[in-house]
């Protein structure tokens, strides 16, 4: 065998029993607190590259973001629930007579009545259980379309089971329920009611304000009757009523009140009750596009439950997610806006036979058709986008 260095250690004496010895470690030499002591050499830290900070941020936000999404959830549904019970207390049983919803509102039609009720409004005809404004909407998922159809409150109609009144009064006779059961009459079964909301305008003011104020296209320029003055009674006697210009403009909560309420319009004569009605409808489809979306999603958790108090209805807050996701998809400038009607008389409409060609349209069986040239203030018809109604 090669002599040479070993991989092991031999030690002499041969094999003894008893531990193997080993080499004893030596002892630290005792510091001199005077001596100058070597320098400690500290690895440098390492430095967070811009792809971890990025990531690290961005989950954070999206942390964030599940959080809020939550607290606002939460907080919107507790309103939601509110508003459930609200309708459950006004009028009893209205779920018997409402059309039973045909799978999710995100891919199905869905028909939703509207009733706007303004206990403050200046209208003394108007009084505490009557139906001031009735707006039928119809979701198109598949065709990514919104159809909304005005129903004037002075149209003659039969209420089941009182007769033929004009149709606000089935309101004040027997609440939503009984308005359900005549518009089902009326329109048939093309056109199904499955859903219901009740607006109070007077509290809509609110409403409004806490989303940020709406947009509103004036059609024409206004000038209304006196009423809610803002002056003293010296102010009030130069003061000759609220004007408006024509075009597109925002509006806080008192002034999209104000323009709701207008019953007459000195600058044309041809303004109608049919027109403040159109009014009123303008403010409740922009509050409504407003309120369900991205931009009041951020107030949510702060003000998801008082967002709705005016309100009372049996959509729940799922639904009310799906509806807002479908009224942002297809947007009202392509939205049909149709109307029933027919001839005045005395302080009644009575209806016209075109009245079922309006439901054909609203439903997509029958293109748009205008109301016919010179058939008066009240002619039924449709118009697309930001088309006003003209006599």
């Amino acid at each position: 065998m090669a002599t040479g260095e070993k991989p092991y250690r031999v030690y002499r004496g041969g094999r003894t029993k008893g531990k193997v010895p080993l080499e004893r470690p030596q002892r630290r030499r005792e510091r001199d607190g005077r001596a100058p002591q070597a320098p400690r050499v500290r690895r440098p830290r390492r430095r967070w590259s811009w792809r971890r900070r990025i990531g690290i941020t961005l989950l954070l936000v999206l942390l964030l973001l599940v959080i809020w999404s939550i607290a606002g959830y939460l907080s919107f549904r507790g309103g939601v629930a509110k508003a459930n019970e609200r309708l459950d207390k006004s009028s009893a049983g209205v779920d018997r007579v409402l059309a039973p919803q045909d799978g999710a509102l995100l891919s199905n039609p869905t028909t939703i009545l509207m009733l706007g009720r303004d206990f403050a409004n200046n209208d003394q005809r108007v009084t505490l259980n009557h139906s001031d404004s009735i707006m039928v909407l119809r979701t198109d998922p598949d065709r990514h379309r919104l159809a909304y159809l005005s129903i004037p409150r002075d149209l003659r109609v039969g209420i089941p089971g009182y007769g033929e009144q004009k149709i606000n009064a089935a309101m004040q006779i027997g609440g939503p329920k009984l308005v359900v059961q005549t518009i089902r009459n009326l329109t048939g079964p093309s056109l199904p009611i499955n859903h219901v909301m009740i607006v109070d305008f007077a509290q809509f003011k609110d409403l409004i304000d806490n989303i940020g104020g709406i947009d509103i296209t004036v059609p024409a320029p206004i000038l209304s009757n006196k009423f809610d003055c803002p002056y003293d009674a010296a102010g009030c006697a130069r003061w000759k009523g609220w004007r408006f210009a024509k075009g597109r403009q925002h509006m806080d909560g008192r002034r999209a009140l104000i323009y709701s309420r207008i019953r007459e319009n000195q600058l044309d004569p041809r303004d109608t009750d049919i027109s403040r009605g159109g009014r009123q409808q303008a403010v409740l489809r922009a509050a409504l596009h407003k309120l369900l979306g991205m931009g009041t999603f951020t107030k949510l958790p702060f003000n998801g439950k008082s967002l709705l108090k005016p309100l009372a209805t049996d959509l729940s807050p799922w639904q009310f997610v799906e509806l807002g996701w479908v009224l942002k998809r297809a947007g009202d400038a392509n939205a049909l806006h149709c109307r029933l009607g027919g001839t005045a008389a005395g302080g009644d409409i009575i209806g016209s036979e075109d009245n079922r060609a309006v439901i054909a349209e609203v439903t997509g069986r029958a293109a748009a058709q205008p109301p016919a040239p010179g058939a008066g203030l009240f002619a039924p018809g449709c118009v697309t986008g930001n088309q006003a109604f003209t006599p």
